[in-house]
């Protein structure tokens, strides 16, 4: 048996349509991390940009599990002293829900260069309409039962 690495002429890239209406918020970032770097394909390789463009619609109607929309807090720095900015899950999720779905996703891919390649093909929108429909993409559910 010899380990076969794939090469760009050796797959394609697809797009798919995720409708987030209702889908838990980790569940959903956990699949599309998976399809953005092509786990779900045979020529899965961990060095090369092997997943497909995923565009999820709806992102406004997500939901999460908990307490966490007042319990989870997200913090950036301004990079000024004393400038630590909190904001609520709730507050951000009014404000920016492309941003909560993004920042979900990217916590799930490798940070390097790589995983900056593959957070690049995710496209959130807030409505259920987006501007892709020119490269056709497939619908593809999330599943909602516990993998093993």
């Amino acid at each position: 048996m010899k380990t076969v690495f794939a090469k760009k002429s050796d797959f394609q890239q697809k797009w798919y349509v995720i409708d987030a209406n209702g889908e838990v918020l980790g569940r959903m970032a956990s699949q599309i991390a998976s399809y953005l770097r092509g786990k779900h394909k045979p020529v899965f390789t961990p060095n090369i940009d092997t997943g497909d463009f995923i565009v999820v619609v709806n992102a406004e109607k997500v939901k999460v599990t908990g307490k966490k929309l007042t319990d989870k807090v997200y913090q950036h720095h301004t990079g000024y002293i004393g400038n630590l900015k909190e904001k609520t899950l709730k507050d951000r999720m009014n404000d920016e829900p492309e941003k909560v779905i993004t920042d979900a996703v990217w916590g799930m891919l490798p940070k390097n260069r790589l995983g900056r390649a593959m957070i690049k093909k995710l496209k959130v929108y807030r409505g259920a309409k987006h501007d892709h429909a020119a490269q056709k993409p497939e619908t593809i559910e999330i599943t909602k039962s516990r993998s093993n």
